[in-house]
């Protein structure tokens, strides 16, 4: 699995560890009541902390430099994405030309989970692919919904199997980025969930609507099992993606960054769920921002694949980044792709913006550490 990282390194084109120098200067001096507005999107320095480069073409990275956007490029053990090594060499080559506009996560293979020596095979990839640069690992839904052990039980995110692994990760400050779980309208049938991607992605993925497989863990069982993980590594930096698959429910996801000092979120590819909750309670939406808005990182899930036409990414992404930056600075009367009725802007103040776009992602993930 290491072969493609070692054969970039014959080339001379691995990167070394290196830390964003991106100046963190976008609310020096503004006042906290004073506003961003949609001319202001370009002018301000912006990381998305989830997105998914699995192609050669550079074109979501050309038009992330446009827009003022710092990728962060995630690998993932998805089916339908190349191997995970594959995925880091399309990563590596884009950061052989554009060192300060993308970086990336790495992540481990699960396919041979149960045969001995496992951890360690996967510690030493992650470790040669922090040499190469990676910011973290990325832990993704078929650990509590996919794989199994040798007994046909499911393996959870908390066993046992992955602690060499999570140990090394908390010992050396390295984060994780962890989609564990899905939303909870996956437990639900298409027609009671809240938002309209969600229906569309169940419908097209009918393996992982949990609705449809009730011999499969619960949601509640898969939730407890993250949550288990965080108590048993304690210092351990973890990051939930799409709202740490607590979107419909803010409380939720307060209670846990209450209990975990060292947890985050970011909203990639949930941000319908906080624009349906802003229909009914917008000030509960506006006031979670304000107080957990050191804990909230920028994240999307925009993808570029093989063979996507590179205008359409483009398109996409700036459209994609364009939206919610609106949602996230002005007060007007929206609409969106994922809900059917009208919503407001949540209009957080400057500081607070800077916060989840910038300051907070070069904080979890780029504040200098040693490996070891």
């Amino acid at each position: 699995m290491s072969s493609l990282i070692t054969a970039i390194k014959m080339n001379c084109i691995v990167i070394p560890i290196l830390f964003i120098t991106i100046a963190a200067c976008n609310s020096a001096g503004h006042n906290k009541n004073e506003y961003y507005n949609n001319d202001d999107f370009s002018k301000v320095k912006k990381i998305d902390v989830h997105a998914h480069i699995e192609t050669d073409d550079p074109a979501m990275i050309e038009q992330a430099k446009k827009d003022n956007v710092v990728l962060i490029s995630v690998n993932v053990e998805v089916p339908d994405l190349p191997p995970v090594d594959s995925q880091q060499y399309y990563v590596l080559l884009h950061r052989h030309k554009f060192p300060d506009d993308i970086y990336y996560v790495s992540t481990f293979e699960t396919a041979t989970i149960n045969q001995p020596g496992w951890a360690d095979r996967q510690l030493s990839y992650l470790k040669n692919s922090f040499d190469s640069g990676a910011l973290g690992i990325k832990v993704w839904k078929n650990i509590g919904m996919v794989i199994k052990d040798k007994d046909s039980n499911f393996i959870m995110i908390d066993n046992a199997v992955f602690d060499p692994i999570f140990d090394y990760l908390e010992k050396n400050n390295i984060p994780v980025l962890g989609h564990v779980g899905e939303p909870k309208n996956c437990w639900l049938p298409l027609d009671q969930m809240t938002t309209i991607n969600d229906r569309n992605y169940f419908k097209e993925h009918p393996q992982y609507h949990m609705y449809l497989h009730p011999e499969y863990p619960s949601y509640d069982a898969i939730i407890r099992s993250r949550d288990h993980l965080l108590e048993k590594h304690p210092n351990l930096k973890f990051i939930g993606a799409h709202l740490a698959s607590l979107e419909w429910d803010l409380d939720e996801i307060a209670k846990r960054l209450d209990k975990f000092p060292n947890m985050a979120v970011e909203p990639a590819a949930r941000m319908g769920q906080l624009q349906f909750q802003s229909l009914t309670n917008w000030q509960k939406v506006h006031d979670f921002f304000m107080k957990y808005q050191d804990r909230i990182m920028y994240g999307t899930d925009l993808s570029a694949m093989r063979p996507d036409n590179p205008d359409t990414v483009k398109k996409t992404a700036h459209e994609g980044w364009m939206r919610d930056w609106i949602y996230l600075t002005s007060g007007d009367s929206l609409q969106s792709p994922y809900v059917n009725k009208k919503f407001k802007g949540l209009q957080l103040p400057k500081d607070v913006i800077d916060k989840i776009y910038f300051k907070n992602a070069e904080k979890w993930y780029f504040s200098r550490r040693k490996v070891e």
